[in-house]
């Protein structure tokens, strides 16, 4: 005979004693006797703690050489939400945005590589020229900066890459004789 009954936790667990007076069990020793079940009794602390958060769910067992019956008590607690999935959620939205980040960056960077690649081949460059390459430079500086803010550069790779902007831009300058680099005093 196996009988289950589930009740869920909600209410408190005072009302577990009629739950299981309406839960009778019957086994045979020697006649047709039947045994009356006795109720379990908790202290309200014992079963907040161990009930309060979870399934509670009661069967009967009746083992083979003992003609006894037992009632099984398990606790299961509810599942709770899984943050293994959450950080990898939040991992996926992060990776996304970074990604956007870095390729702004790179987009940036490498239209100001090309207008410098455009001026240095030019023959006859004009001094002007070089104005509308520096507010280019000036946006992918900005870009750069905010990357490294949201951290999705590291601080020396940010620097690094405006460092190498401001190079080729020097280099282009020199390169027409539009810049001249002072010469180096030796202190000795």
């Amino acid at each position: 005979m196996a009988t289950a009954l589930n009740c869920c936790l909600s209410s408190s667990c005072f009302s577990l004693q009629s739950k299981l007076n309406s839960l009778s069990l019957k086994t045979n020793i020697n006649s047709s006797s039947s045994y009356a079940f006795k109720t379990l009794s908790f202290s309200s602390n014992l079963s907040h703690n161990l009930f309060s958060k979870g399934n509670l769910s009661f069967s009967t067992v009746t083992p083979k050489p003992i003609h006894r019956s037992f009632v099984v008590c398990e606790v299961a607690p509810k599942k709770a939400a899984d943050s293994a999935a959450k950080r990898a959620r939040q991992a996926e939205k992060r990776r996304v945005y970074h990604k956007a980040k870095k390729s702004e960056v790179k987009t940036r960077m490498k239209k100001v590589l090309e207008a410098l690649d455009v001026l240095r081949k030019k023959p006859d460059a004009a001094a002007e020229e070089i104005f509308p390459i520096e507010k280019l430079i000036a946006e992918a500086y900005s870009v750069i900066d905010k990357a490294v803010k949201v951290g999705s550069l590291h601080r020396n790779t940010g620097a690094r890459r405006k460092s190498r902007l401001a190079r080729r831009k020097k280099a282009v300058e020199i390169h027409h004789g539009w810049y001249a680099p002072a010469p180096a005093e030796n202190a000795a």
